[in-house]
């Protein structure tokens, strides 16, 4: 039987906040990474694919040396084996897998920021669906005006991004995908939050999220090879798989995380994180489908709103 993890003393508020702004800096450089891999290989599929197998092996070697991180890894497949935990636990890497995929397919062609803009319409929507049904560890969320205000602001982050001639140079499948990848997001967030608590370890949730992208990517990049040939060389550069390495940290920040936050307000904070650093990344080291300058800074003053109308009130 499967010990669930008892009550944990709730992080200040901030503090959460601040891990949440963490894991979408991670995203975006992630993004980037993944997405110029993507190029490399011509086949976003086969690079989403890699970035999580090198998580996988970081964390095939991180678990063994931790000795509360073997026995949690031990109650998971004592669960898995015996049926106590959930199915729909278990999947929370299959929406990971779509977001590196998407990566790899979108990111190096239009520039994080197009895509971070696709992934926070997707997350927002979702997430707060998904505190409202108490999908979350954290449990049923309330809908209050200033969560409805915060997800109403980051959409018109979204909004802002594609004014002027965005649109014109970025296919509308390819702003879906981002879409999709950010409702995943908010679901891979949930399942992960709540399998943590259930056996007491994000590392081992973690692990879990990671088995179950590589074996969706694995038989998706069999089907890509198949269909398309096989991808391009493994590139020599080392800083191109560290993709699957900031997965493996934001991901297990994210399923400590979303039992002190709620799906929403992790991912507002989060959207934050990926705005910021993808406008960073996007002037830095620009691309064809980067949005202006002004959109740029316009996002993330409203994102920042987003996030500050949507943090809970102390009642007096």
């Amino acid at each position: 039987m499967v010990t669930p993890v008892t009550a944990a003393r709730p992080l200040p508020t901030w503090t959460a906040l601040c891990g949440a702004v963490a894991i979408g800096a991670m995203t975006a450089v992630q993004a980037r990474i993944n997405g110029v891999l993507g190029v490399r290989l011509d086949d976003g599929i086969v690079a989403g694919l890699v970035s999580f197998a090198v998580g996988l092996l970081v964390l095939a070697v991180v678990i063994p040396t931790i000795p509360s991180t073997r026995r949690a890894a031990g109650r998971l497949f004592t669960g898995i084996r015996t049926r106590t935990i959930p199915f729909w636990m278990l999947l929370g890497g299959t929406c990971g897998a779509l977001t590196v995929s998407t990566q790899g397919l979108v990111a190096g062609v239009l520039g994080v920021s197009l895509f971070t803009v696709g992934v926070v319409a997707g997350q927002t929507l979702h997430g707060l669906l998904l505190d409202r049904a108490g999908f979350g560890p954290a449990g049923v969320v309330a809908v209050t005006p200033g969560r409805i205000l915060g997800g109403a602001l980051a959409l018109a982050a979204v909004g802002i991004s594609l004014s002027g001639d965005v649109l014109s140079s970025a296919p509308l499948p390819l702003l879906l995908l981002p879409f999709l990848a950010g409702a995943g997001i908010a679901w891979q967030a949930g399942a992960n939050g709540r399998l943590a608590k259930r056996v007491a370890s994000p590392i081992a949730a973690t692990l879990m999220s990671f088995i179950a992208g590589t074996a969706v990517l694995f038989v998706a990049a069999c089907v890509s090879v198949a269909l398309r040939g096989m991808p391009g060389v493994l590139p020599a550069e080392p800083w191109l798989y560290i993709g699957g390495l900031l997965g493996f940290f934001y991901i297990l920040l994210g399923a400590f995380l979303v039992a002190h936050t709620g799906v929403l307000l992790m991912g507002l904070g989060s959207v934050l994180g990926q705005l910021s650093t993808s406008i960073a990344i996007d002037l830095a080291w620009p691309t064809a489908g980067r949005p202006a300058v002004w959109q740029l800074i316009a996002m993330v003053v409203v994102a920042f709103a987003s996030v500050v109308v949507a943090l809970p009130r102390r009642r007096r």
